[in-house]
């Protein structure tokens, strides 16, 4: 069967390319042809355009891209003609993906899924309509959207979380602690982690502010985790006279092997708390106190890291907009370092929320769940 795939970031490109792994398994004469990246394309078929040219973040980023992203949906959708898919498969990014599905369900009447919900269930929960309108499967990899859509009678199957299944696989290979500080040239110091996004507007906004606080703690040393994609130099750039060590493609290691982490809002938020490592998470919004007060007319959730938002409790501290201080960093990361019960009582309810995620294979069950579809 033929298959068209649409992801638009880097995640995106890694769960897809896991998931075509999983349909070339159960379907020998699998066809693709995607928009995506380099993962993407070492699973084989035909690349339409590469997530670096689609990942425009924030209303005047959009704005200043609009020709850029006409253009691509033009592009997409005459690739759509041409290729015929006996199924779309669409991987998040939902300002691109539901007009495709629209368009899909419209004029060719092929099936449409999604595997990795959009976050409609934090802002712009209007796109219900959308998704019960044009999509044909939902496989959703986090707990609560089940019950979410089930509010809105849509039915959802969660396959598990691709994030808990990568770190299982990991932890038994993590490097320890001296062979990864001597391989990397770290000193003995204990590490805190920066985790600042994977986009380079996040990164600007984010990382300045977390390395101002690390003359206040000179007995740890602050390492930052570089982001694929991301160059070296601008992360010189973005630092300026500050230059800690930037770790690229091992960051994994660098959280299981750090006393804490600050962390930029996202999918890294799971990832370090599966790692074991307490954090602070961070988000930096434009507008300060004005965007905090929109935020919580805009977003439906009462947190905004995944963390909070799988235990539905506070479990770790977010700095939000104008919250995101240097002071009030200090404050948290004074308490993980130092306050031994309140690292205890985050470590314990990490592990809750590793249990909430069950041991699941989230690509091979999505995979089984498409393809038993179009049978």
């Amino acid at each position: 069967m033929k298959y068209f795939i649409i992801a638009g970031e880097a995640s995106g490109d890694l769960h897809a390319s896991c998931l075509m792994r999983e349909l070339k398994k159960r379907d020998a004469s699998a066809d693709f042809a995607f928009l995506g990246g380099d993962l993407m394309a070492k699973e084989g078929g035909q690349q339409i355009i590469h997530y670096r040219d689609m990942a425009f973040m924030g209303i005047v980023n959009v704005l200043i891209n609009l020709k850029k992203i006409r253009r691509n949906m033009e592009k997409c959708l005459h690739a759509l003609n041409e290729f015929r898919p006996d199924a779309v498969i669409l991987i998040d990014y939902p300002s691109f993906n539901l007009r495709v599905a629209k368009y899909v369900k419209q004029h060719l009447k092929t099936p449409v899924f999604y595997y990795i919900s959009p976050k409609i269930w934090a802002w712009k929960t209007f796109r219900i309509k959308a998704i019960k309108r044009y999509i044909d499967g939902m496989f959703t990899i986090l707990p609560f959207e089940t019950e979410f859509y089930a509010r809105y009678d849509f039915s959802t199957t969660y396959v598990g979380n691709p994030t808990k299944e990568s770190i299982d696989e990991f932890l038994p290979t993590k490097t320890p602690l001296a062979q990864f500080a001597a391989q990397n040239g770290l000193s003995d110091k204990p590490i805190v982690a920066l985790l600042a996004g994977s986009r380079k507007q996040e990164i600007r906004g984010c990382l300045p502010k977390m390395l101002s606080v690390s003359t206040d703690f000179p007995d740890y040393q602050f390492v930052v985790a570089g982001a694929p994609g991301v160059s070296e130099d601008f992360y010189r750039q973005v630092m300026g006279g500050s230059m800690p060590k930037v770790i690229f493609g091992d960051t994994y290691n660098l959280v299981a092997n750090s006393y804490a982490a600050i962390v930029n809002s996202g999918t890294a938020t799971l990832e370090t708390a599966l790692l074991k490592t307490p954090q602070v998470v961070v988000y930096h919004v434009f507008g300060g106190v004005l965007a905090s007060v929109l935020k919580k007319l805009v977003i439906k959730t009462r947190y905004i890291s995944l963390v909070n938002l799988i235990a539905d409790k506070e479990l770790v501290s977010e700095l939000v907009a104008h919250q995101f201080t240097r002071r009030n960093m200090i404050v948290e990361l004074t308490k993980i370092l130092n306050d031994k019960a309140y690292r205890q009582t985050i470590l314990e309810s990490y592990a809750e929320i590793d249990r909430r995620l069950l041991p699941l294979k989230a690509a091979e069950n999505a995979a089984e769940g498409i393809i038993n579809r179009l049978v």
